[in-house]
Order: structure tokens, then sequence, then C-alpha cells
């Protein structure tokens, strides 16, 4: 009597729809005892029906008006309703229109918001975008991408010269460097002392910058083998709510995206204060635009004797280079590798009694011999493939080789009055694996659904792993520890995003399974150890949008960083992937177009967990800790000349099982904030003024030892004219006298009877100028 059709199009399908052929007005005929009303009622829905299934799919690609570039994450919206699209990784796009004519209204960060009208049925069709220069009034209120496009905000208003300055981007999250420059920053967010990156988990295009079971301590994360110039964007998210992250992925994440491409030639060169210099140059090898290929090259050259007594010699040097092509309209391939070494002296942490005492001065150090050395070079490759207008499949490829060597002097004769008690850590590894994912698209009357699923592979192929005790960096007195090994992380994961109306639904989970592998050279016992441990992290994260201007949202999730491979053999398998529970409500809020406020109330509970002091070779527990905290961001752009942001941050971090009073967790800061205003003046001149702020904190668990706060500011002053640019950096602007990593340590100097524990610090760079001309070309 009828025939079933299954309505479907490249944006949505509905079923449970029916049409009729031309055989209906037969049985009708037939049919002569129905009445009006039910005639009236068929043939209603046959018209209804007929005209839903007439509706046209149109697709088309939008494209840079200048260089022709196809443009991704082009957001559309339709005139008409609520539906909206986006563009995919070529450009392209599809959209459906219920009526005609209707206007597609395109927009994307740091470009003119562009209306495109559709009178008829067109298909394909192209649509140019101009740049224009990044505004806060682009951000679009979306409780899950709104963190990457306030980044390229802040990266356009507020440029950024080093490594930290990258770092520096994350809002609430605070850095200290206490080894000369050339050993990764110690971490702080959230409540978490990360040291250097144990519950943060860093990566840049894809390739993971933590390394796990680290000989210095686990997640550490050595970003400076990126060169600023190259990152396109900072990603970033905070708490454990994201199926695509990990290991390490407590306090959040972070992830760099470098330019596919170079708009221009750079070359700069800076100099300054304590015989610091940097040069940079970034060259355009293949920018065809037409055919979509790019390749470029860049390089980094630091140098630094720092404001210490005994001279850094702070030296690194970074190469880069990356190729990237659509082969055809489906298909896309990233190459790229670089390479990175550094090495530097450091002044180390030196007691608070010896500099009051004018053993030395607040730039002296006890033992002249600490310092180091690393490298680390990097292979990836990416594929991306697009199935069809709702598929979407991708690949990363990649491979490391790290060396690192670090000597280091903490307690100083503390153990050994003779020889000291200096200590050397020696990393030298293997890195590599894979990552998939599936993307799958699919759009309904009412609402929209976004299924992503991926799987991946990471292996650390440990080679040398080492803690000694040596005498000024030459001669060898014990050997603490030195093993090899192997750590694997299998992982899988699934995510949905359902958009129907007003609420944004996000269901996920993750599931890791790690195995270890372990052999103690010290051991005359040949036989490696064996531990394996699995891991489910489900996360469910909502959002409610009241508005185009506002819009609540909900997360929740569990998370994990795993232990070191050390602990785990120690622990006999025991606490190999402590969980992490946690929970954000937040308010994402546009009162005007100029103004962005986010506030967002946090509570994260830790399970018991080991650590592994590398430092000292042994595995102290932890126990259970909570943290509970709020976060407001704040951007205001009163003019488009006049951009003012600050990031307030509160924690409250306590461990459960200690008692009240004795529960402090030491070095963690219950109250931070960076921000300042930049302006953007006539004839090429702007300024950025900086500041950041970290209160007085616990430096034991009684809080009877408190590191000290501070308050500091930086400047940037910037002159363009054509294709020349000037610039002068002034850190520490007022000269403020602060510490920038402070511990509490027993420690005993040459001359001493007793040892003492008291504050060790490293002192904040001073006020220190920096000039810098760069020429694009």
């Amino acid at each position: 009597m009828y025939t079933p059709l299954v309505v479907q199009s490249c944006q949505f399908a509905v079923r449970g729809c029916y049409f009729w052929d031309g055989n209906f007005f037969k049985i009708m005929n037939k049919r002569q005892n129905m009445n009006k009303r039910q005639i009236t009622f068929f043939i209603g829905l046959l018209a209804a029906t007929h005209s839903y299934a007439q509706q046209h799919v149109i697709q088309g690609t939008v494209k840079d008006k200048d260089s022709k570039q196809q443009l991704e994450e082009v957001n559309i919206r339709y005139q008409r309703g609520i539906k909206h699209s986006h563009t995919a990784l070529n450009g392209a796009f599809s959209v459906q229109p219920g009526t005609f004519p209707d206007t597609l209204l395109l927009s994307r960060i740091g470009y003119l918001d562009q209306m495109y009208i559709l009178k008829e049925a067109k298909s394909p069709i192209e649509i140019e975008m101009q740049k224009n220069e990044v505004q806060l009034s682009q951000i679009q209120v979306d409780a899950f991408n709104s963190s990457k496009t306030l980044s390229k905000v802040d990266l356009s208003k507020i440029p950024v010269n080093s490594a930290q300055d990258l770092l520096r981007k994350v809002p609430g999250l605070f850095i200290a460097q206490h080894a000369g420059g050339g050993k990764a920053e110690q971490i702080f967010l959230r409540g978490f002392d990360n040291d250097h990156g144990t519950d943060i988990a860093i990566t840049a295009d894809g390739i993971p910058v933590n390394m796990v079971s680290h000989a210095h301590g686990q997640g550490y994360a050595d970003l400076h083998f990126i060169i600023p110039e190259t990152v396109k964007d900072i990603d970033f998210g905070k708490g454990a709510y994201y199926a695509d992250k990990g290991d390490l992925n407590t306090s959040g994440y972070v992830n760099f995206t470098t330019l596919d491409h170079l708009d221009h030639n750079l070359f700069k060169v800076e100099g300054g204060s304590f015989d610091s210099w940097r040069t940079v140059a970034m060259l355009n090898l293949v920018n065809n635009h037409e055919q979509n290929k790019y390749a470029y090259a860049a390089g980094e050259f630091n140098y630094s004797n720092g404001p210490f007594d005994i001279k850094q010699n702070f030296s690194r040097v970074n190469l880069f280079a990356k190729y990237n092509q659509w082969i055809d309209e489906k298909h896309y391939i990233n190459l790229q590798g670089s390479i990175f070494s550094s090495g530097w002296n450091a002044s180390g942490q030196i007691p608070e009694r010896a500099v009051r005492q004018g053993l030395i001065s607040r730039w002296g150090s006890i033992d002249s011999t600490e310092g180091g050395n690393t490298s680390r070079m990097n292979l990836a490759m990416q594929y991306r493939a697009l199935i069809s207008d709702q598929e979407s499949w991708e690949s990363n490829v990649y491979l490391s080789r790290y060396k690192f060597q670090l000597f280091s002097d903490f307690t100083f004769f503390l153990k050994d009055p003779i020889h000291g008690d200096e200590i050397e850590q020696v990393d030298d590894r293997y890195l590599y694996g894979i990552e998939n994912k599936y993307n799958r698209q699919f759009q309904f009357d009412h609402s929209q659904l976004s299924w992503t699923s991926g799987f991946g592979l990471r292996v650390d192929d440990i080679k040398d792993l080492q803690l000694n005790h040596v005498y000024q960096r030459d001669e060898l007195l014990d050997r603490l520890s030195h093993i090899s090994g192997v750590e694997m992380n299998l992982h899988a994961y699934s995510n949905l995003d359902w958009r129907i109306g007003k609420w944004t639904i996000n269901p996920a989970i993750r599931v890791d399974h790690l195995i270890f592998n372990l052999h103690d050279k010290l051991k005359s016992d040949p036989a490696g150890q064996e531990a394996s441990a699995t891991r489910i992290s489900p996360k469910l994260n909502f959002g409610y949008t009241f508005s185009h201007r506002a819009q609540l949202y909900l997360k929740t999730g569990m998370g994990f960083h795993s232990n070191d491979i050390r602990v785990v053999m120690e622990q006999h398998g025991k606490d190999i992937m402590p969980i992490s529970y946690g929970a954000d409500l937040g308010l994402i809020w546009k009162p005007t177009d100029n103004l962005f406020i986010q506030p967002a109330l946090w509570g994260l509970y830790l399970q018991q967990e080991f650590v592994y002091v590398g430092d000292e070779a042994v595995v102290e527990p932890s126990g259970k800790t909570k943290r509970l905290g709020a976060d407001l961001s704040l951007r205001y752009q009163a003019t488009p000349w006049l951009y003012f942001d600050g990031d307030i941050n509160y924690a409250y971090a306590r461990a459960i099982d200690e008692p009240k009073g004795e529960n402090y967790i030491p070095l963690v800061p219950s109250l931070t904030s960076t921000g300042g205003v930049s302006v953007k003046l006539p004839l090429g001149i702007s300024a950025n003024l900086r500041y950041r702020y970290m209160n007085t904190k616990p430096a034991i668990e009684d809080n009877s030892v408190r590191a000290k706060g501070y308050f500091v500011n930086d400047l940037l002053l910037n002159y363009g004219l054509g294709k020349w640019n000037f610039l002068v950096q002034i850190q520490n602007l007022f000269d403020t006298k602060w510490n920038e990593a402070q511990f509490e340590t027993e420690t005993r100097l040459r001359n001493e009877q007793q040892s003492v524990s008291e504050l060790h610090f490293t002192p904040g760079t001073p006020f220190m100028v920096k000039a810098g001309l760069s020429y694009k070309f």
C-alpha cells in the first residue's frame, strides 16, 4: 500500500517518514469510505513530506581572500532557524536550508564576519573571507572550545618571546625556573605543585612533551624545543574532562600547534643585560597556494650568562622544519622534524643563612659545578582523510630521541662532608607512538551529534636511567640507581558531543592499559621485572546556552597519572595509576561584544599514590588529597587599540588523612593572579604592561615555614615601520627583590657542625632590558 522512504543527506538523517508513489491515488479511489478529513490529512502529510524530501544539500568551500588558502574551523550559521555548521580541514562545508532565500553567517577568529545569501539551490559555492585583526568580539560563547579562541585573542594582543611566555598564556598557570634556564620549568596549576609536569599533560603538534619515569621527576616536561614564533594556537583545558587526554591530565592539559605556513619570512636579533643574545630566522621553502603545498624552516639560538656570580654560559639551539600539503581535496599530509640542544651552569637553590651571614651574595652559589645539558630530536607525520562530508580520519605518528644529564646539589655536605652531595641524573631514551582518530558528524532536524573515537600507543624505550653521587661533575663516587626499561601505554576512547536546542551533552569514556618492564643494572640477577594495570576513565559534561551571550557548563570526569616505573616495581604493582575525581561548574558570559567573563567553581579528589623522589632514589607515599577552588577570567577590549586581561585563581589544597594543621600541601599557593593591559597606537607603536602575583604559601606540612609571595611587572614596547620592527622588553620593571623558586630543605655547609632546615631559594630575575630588531620579507 505504501513504500517506506528514509530521507538522508550529508547533514542529517530522519527516519520514520513515508512517501506514497503513484499507486496512492488508486488506493484513495478504491477507499470511497474515507471521509474528507482523513483525505485532507493524508494529502497534507504527502505535501509536507514531498517538500521536505525536495530540500537540497548545498556544498561549498571557504577560502582566504588574498592567499586563496582553504579555511578550517569557520563557523557557519543560518539566519533562519538555529542550525549551524563549520568548515572541515579543507575548508569544505555543506548546508541544507529549509527555504529560499536564506543567509549564511560566517565567522572565524582573525577574519571579518561574512554574509552569503542563498537565493537558490546552487552548488558548489565558493566564499572568500578577508583577514582582519583578531578582536575579542569574535569569541563564540561555547563551553567546549572557548579556551582555544580565547588564547588566539591573547596571542594576538600579547606577543610571546620565550617558552616561558607560551605556558603563561594558560589562565591560572604559574611557572618558576630554578636551574639556570636550561631545566624545565616548575609548574603550578589548580592547587598542584606539578613539579615539572606530574599532573599536567603537555603536547606540541600531538607529540608528547612529558617524559614518564624521568630521571628528575615523573612527567618532566621540557618545552624549550619549541620556537615561540612558530606557534599558531594554544589549546588548553583545566581538569580531567577530555576523553582524548589521558596520562598526567589531572590538573589540566596544554597543546601547542605550530604554523602550517608563513605569511612572511622573518629574521630577528635581540640582545640585552647579562650578555643575553637571541636570534631567530624563519624562511619559506615552498609557498604554493594553488596546489595547497607549503614548507618552511626555522632556527633559534639563545645565549645568556644571567645575573649570577658564576656565569650561566647558557646556550640553546633549535632547528625546526615543516612540510604540509593537500594531496587532493580529501587527503592531507604533514611532515615535521626538529632538533634541540642546550647546556648551562646553575646556581642551584641557596640557603638563606648563607646570604644572611655574608658567605655568598644573593647571586652566589654553594656548589659552582651545578648545571647540565639536554637534547631532543623529534620526527612526526600527520595524515588526514575526509572520508565524506560527515566523516574524517586522522593519524599521527611520532618518534623522539631524548638525552638528559643534570648535576644538582641540594644538601651540600649533609651526607658526605668531604666530597659533598652533588648528584648526577641521566636519562637516555627513545619515545615513539601513534594516535588515530575517527570523527562522524550527524545533523538532525533539531539537533546535532558529533561522534569521535580514537586509539593509540605510546612506548618509552628507556635505554639508561641513572642517579649517581659525583664529585664536581667529573668523578663518579657511587651509583645509587641504574636501570633500563620499557613503559607502554595502550589506550582507546569514545566521545559524543550532542547539541539539542540550547543543551550540549558530552558523555565520554577512556581506557588506558599500562605495561612496565624494568631491568635493574645494579643487581646481578639479569631477569627483568614486569607489571601492568588498566584504568577506565568516564567523563560527562553539560552545557546550557541561555543566549548567544551566555552559557552555563558543568564538567565532570575521572583522570589519572601514572607512577614512575621504579615506584611500580618497589610497590609490587600497587597504585600504578592513582585516580582523580573532579568537577567544574562555570559560566561563559559576554554581556557585550567587547567584554568576556568566565567564573568557575571546581573541586578535585586524588587517590593515594606513591611518589618517586628522583633526587634521592627513594619512594614516598603522598596520601589522599582534596582541592577546592574558584577561577575568574576577565577580558575587556575597551577600544580596538586598548585591551585588558586578568585571571584570578584561588585554591584550597589539603591532605585528607593528616591531622588538621599538619595537612597543608607544600608549595601550593592559595591565590595567584596574572594580567595586564595592551595598547596599540597609530604609527605602529604598541605597549604591553604585564603583572603576575603569587601569595605566600606553606613550605612544609604544618605551615610553620612559608615561602614568600611576590608581585612582578614586565613591560614590552614595540614599534613597527613597514617590514621592520623594533622592540624593547623590560623584565622586572620595578626591580622587585623576589624569589622565583623556594624549598624547605635540610642542609649542612662545609664548616657547620650541625645541619639546618630552612628555606632555600633561587632569586628571581632583577631589572633586565633586552632590545630587538626584526625584518619581514
